[in-house]
Protein backbone atom coordinates (compact mmCIF):
# COMPACT_ATOMS: atom_id res chain seq x y z
CA UNK A 1 0.00 0.00 0.00
CA UNK A 2 3.11 2.16 0.93
CA UNK A 3 4.35 1.78 -2.93
CA UNK A 4 1.15 2.46 -4.41
CA UNK A 5 1.19 5.92 -2.44
CA UNK A 6 4.62 7.15 -3.35
CA UNK A 7 3.38 5.84 -6.92
CA UNK A 8 0.50 8.44 -6.78
CA UNK A 9 2.50 11.47 -4.94
CA UNK A 10 5.28 10.84 -7.16
CA UNK A 11 2.17 11.02 -10.14
CA UNK A 12 1.00 14.04 -8.98
CA UNK A 13 3.92 15.94 -8.46
CA UNK A 14 4.92 15.02 -11.86
CA UNK A 15 1.47 16.54 -13.01
CA UNK A 16 1.92 19.35 -11.33
CA UNK A 17 5.59 20.18 -12.58
CA UNK A 18 4.90 19.24 -15.83
CA UNK A 19 1.52 21.96 -15.30
CA UNK A 20 3.81 24.67 -13.96
CA UNK A 21 6.09 24.35 -17.16
CA UNK A 22 3.76 24.67 -19.57
CA UNK A 23 2.26 27.74 -18.05
CA UNK A 24 5.19 29.19 -17.98
CA UNK A 25 6.53 29.18 -21.60
CA UNK A 26 3.01 30.31 -22.43
CA UNK A 27 2.89 32.83 -25.59
CA UNK A 28 4.73 35.43 -26.39
CA UNK A 29 4.22 38.58 -24.35
CA UNK A 30 4.48 40.90 -27.36
CA UNK A 31 4.89 41.02 -30.95
CA UNK A 32 8.25 41.42 -32.47
CA UNK A 33 9.13 45.14 -33.33
CA UNK A 34 9.25 45.22 -37.09
CA UNK A 35 11.82 47.08 -39.49
CA UNK A 36 8.83 50.02 -40.00
CA UNK A 37 8.62 50.35 -36.35
CA UNK A 38 12.33 50.38 -35.58
CA UNK A 39 12.85 53.54 -37.98
CA UNK A 40 9.88 54.91 -36.54
CA UNK A 41 11.18 54.69 -32.78
CA UNK A 42 14.80 56.18 -33.85
CA UNK A 43 13.22 58.93 -35.74
CA UNK A 44 14.58 62.28 -34.79
CA UNK A 45 12.49 64.76 -36.57
CA UNK A 46 10.43 66.67 -34.58
CA UNK A 47 6.75 65.25 -34.12
CA UNK A 48 4.16 66.79 -32.77
CA UNK A 49 0.60 64.37 -32.46
CA UNK A 50 -2.69 66.84 -31.72
CA UNK A 51 -5.42 65.29 -30.01
CA UNK A 52 -8.23 66.88 -29.96
CA UNK A 53 -12.03 67.21 -29.58
CA UNK A 54 -13.55 70.66 -29.68
CA UNK A 55 -17.29 69.14 -28.47
CA UNK A 56 -15.34 68.14 -25.12
CA UNK A 57 -12.68 70.85 -25.09
CA UNK A 58 -10.41 68.15 -24.75
CA UNK A 59 -6.59 68.05 -26.41
CA UNK A 60 -3.44 66.62 -25.31
CA UNK A 61 -0.62 67.42 -27.26
CA UNK A 62 2.13 64.67 -28.34
CA UNK A 63 5.76 66.03 -28.83
CA UNK A 64 7.31 62.38 -29.52
CA UNK A 65 10.04 61.88 -32.43
CA UNK A 66 8.22 58.66 -34.95
CA UNK A 67 4.95 58.67 -33.14
CA UNK A 68 3.41 60.41 -36.53
CA UNK A 69 5.44 57.98 -38.43
CA UNK A 70 4.50 55.20 -36.38
CA UNK A 71 0.60 55.99 -36.48
CA UNK A 72 0.33 56.52 -39.93
CA UNK A 73 2.71 53.30 -40.64
CA UNK A 74 2.15 50.56 -38.52
CA UNK A 75 -0.81 51.06 -35.93
CA UNK A 76 -4.28 49.68 -37.01
CA UNK A 77 -6.29 52.15 -39.32
CA UNK A 78 -9.34 54.01 -37.26
CA UNK A 79 -12.15 51.69 -37.60
CA UNK A 80 -10.31 48.81 -36.81
CA UNK A 81 -11.29 48.85 -33.03
CA UNK A 82 -14.70 50.01 -31.46
CA UNK A 83 -14.70 53.17 -29.56
CA UNK A 84 -15.85 51.27 -26.23
CA UNK A 85 -12.61 48.79 -27.24
CA UNK A 86 -10.60 51.99 -26.79
CA UNK A 87 -12.49 53.38 -24.04
CA UNK A 88 -11.65 50.40 -21.80
CA UNK A 89 -8.04 50.16 -22.60
CA UNK A 90 -7.40 53.83 -22.21
CA UNK A 91 -9.31 54.31 -18.65
CA UNK A 92 -6.88 51.02 -17.62
CA UNK A 93 -3.93 53.13 -19.26
CA UNK A 94 -4.26 56.16 -18.08
CA UNK A 95 -4.85 54.77 -14.11
CA UNK A 96 -1.63 52.87 -14.29
CA UNK A 97 0.32 55.90 -16.65
CA UNK A 98 -0.87 58.53 -13.88
CA UNK A 99 -0.10 55.91 -10.80
CA UNK A 100 3.50 55.74 -12.45
CA UNK A 101 3.97 59.81 -12.12
CA UNK A 102 3.10 59.70 -9.09
CA UNK A 103 5.89 57.18 -7.75
CA UNK A 104 8.68 58.98 -9.42
CA UNK A 105 11.14 57.04 -6.91
CA UNK A 106 9.51 53.33 -8.68
CA UNK A 107 9.59 54.56 -12.22
CA UNK A 108 11.57 56.86 -14.27
CA UNK A 109 10.37 60.51 -14.23
CA UNK A 110 11.53 61.34 -17.81
CA UNK A 111 9.14 58.80 -19.10
CA UNK A 112 5.94 59.68 -16.95
CA UNK A 113 6.20 63.00 -16.73
CA UNK A 114 2.46 64.73 -16.72
CA UNK A 115 -1.03 63.17 -15.37
CA UNK A 116 -3.42 62.18 -18.10
CA UNK A 117 -7.10 63.65 -17.04
CA UNK A 118 -9.47 61.36 -18.73
CA UNK A 119 -12.64 61.23 -17.36
CA UNK A 120 -14.27 57.96 -18.21
CA UNK A 121 -18.11 59.75 -17.87
CA UNK A 122 -16.66 61.90 -20.28
CA UNK A 123 -17.60 61.03 -24.64
CA UNK A 124 -13.96 61.93 -25.86
CA UNK A 125 -14.99 60.93 -29.44
CA UNK A 126 -13.33 58.08 -31.75
CA UNK A 127 -10.29 60.13 -32.95
CA UNK A 128 -9.30 61.16 -29.32
CA UNK A 129 -9.75 57.61 -28.13
CA UNK A 130 -8.31 56.27 -31.15
CA UNK A 131 -5.27 58.22 -30.69
CA UNK A 132 -4.42 58.24 -27.24
CA UNK A 133 -5.15 54.41 -27.25
CA UNK A 134 -2.37 54.61 -30.45
CA UNK A 135 0.28 56.40 -28.40
CA UNK A 136 -0.09 53.79 -25.38
CA UNK A 137 0.91 50.46 -27.90
CA UNK A 138 3.57 52.94 -29.25
CA UNK A 139 5.11 54.40 -26.07
CA UNK A 140 4.98 50.67 -24.60
CA UNK A 141 6.63 48.98 -27.90
CA UNK A 142 9.13 52.01 -28.14
CA UNK A 143 10.36 51.99 -24.01
CA UNK A 144 9.65 48.18 -23.29
CA UNK A 145 7.48 49.04 -20.69
CA UNK A 146 3.98 47.36 -19.89
CA UNK A 147 0.81 49.97 -19.09
CA UNK A 148 -1.80 46.95 -17.77
CA UNK A 149 -2.32 43.45 -18.15
CA UNK A 150 -2.30 43.21 -21.98
CA UNK A 151 0.61 42.51 -24.23
CA UNK A 152 1.44 45.86 -26.29
CA UNK A 153 0.55 44.20 -29.64
CA UNK A 154 -0.48 45.69 -32.90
Amino acid sequence: MKNKTKEYCYLLVSVCALLIFISCIGSKSTSEITEEEKQAFTSNAADTVEISNPESNYEIIIIEPGFNVWLQAVARPEGYYSQTFLENRNRLYVIEWNNRVINTMQYDPKLYELQINYDPLVDYGYEVNYKLFNYFIYFQRKYNQQLGPFAPRI
